[in-house]
């Protein structure tokens, strides 16, 4: 059964008049999990894309990059939007949800975000609202301020980057700790492990640009200790 059918039976056992906020209380566990993180990525991507002011076609379109989503199940991922958009529940109150749901997993958070980032830029624009939006939501879900800009660098042109943040990493870190952090992050990558967090297998592709960012820290590290 594809994700996308069994968030289509998860709408259908909304009680009337229900939110999607209610929903993510029945979603706590493996491997509702999964249903939960893609109905929390495209929710608060619904909200971000509003942020602005203005939804556009390729905020719309960066739900597709983020999960591959096969003929005919569009309506599926459609519809979970539009309630996100027509519910009256904040931003905020959907992500202390989610909070609460992966509390014990500070990883799949990170993955989060990185989907809301994609979403936030994919109209070739950052806007200061977006930006706000999205640090109160890391700040609910608990992701530090290294974290946060680590995320930000790899997605909005022109961000500081630090190889150390990338890596999660103190300035003062030795070769040996650079390389234990790279090997750690290069394993959190992998899809098998995202899957295993509760991230869809539809959506692994988040990983890719923070693979990249993370063996060029590696990289930019060693080869700066080196000289």
């Amino acid at each position: 059964m594809s994700i996308w059918t069994r968030i289509a039976e998860a709408l259908s056992a909304l009680a009337s008049g229900e939110g999607l906020s209610a929903l993510f209380d029945r979603l706590r566990t493996p491997p509702e999990r999964s249903v939960g993180f893609t109905i929390a990525v495209i929710a608060l991507g619904a909200k971000i894309a509003k942020a602005d002011g203005e939804v556009t076609r390729g905020e719309v379109a960066a739900f597709r990059e983020v999960f591959a989503i096969p003929p005919g199940e569009e309506a599926n991922a459609a519809r979970v939007f539009n309630l996100a958009r027509q519910d009256v529940a904040g931003f905020d109150a959907y992500a202390r949800k989610v909070r609460g749901m992966f509390r014990e997993d500070d990883q799949v958070l990170v993955d989060l975000m990185e989907g809301l980032f994609h979403i936030a830029v994919s109209d070739g624009r950052f806007h200061p609202k977006e930006e706000g939006f999205l640090e109160t939501v890391a700040g609910i879900l608990g992701i530090g301020d290294r974290t946060y800009r680590a995320i930000r660098s790899r997605f909005v042109p022109g961000a500081p980057r630090d190889p150390f943040d990338t890596l999660g990493l103190p300035p003062e870190a030795t070769l040996d700790e650079a390389k234990a952090a790279w090997k750690q992050a290069v394993r959190d990558s992998h899809p098998d492990r995202m899957v295993a967090r509760g991230v869809p297998a539809e959506a692994v592709r988040l990983a890719e640009r923070r693979l990249i960012a993370v063996n060029e820290a590696w990289a930019e590290i060693s080869a700066r200790m080196a000289a």
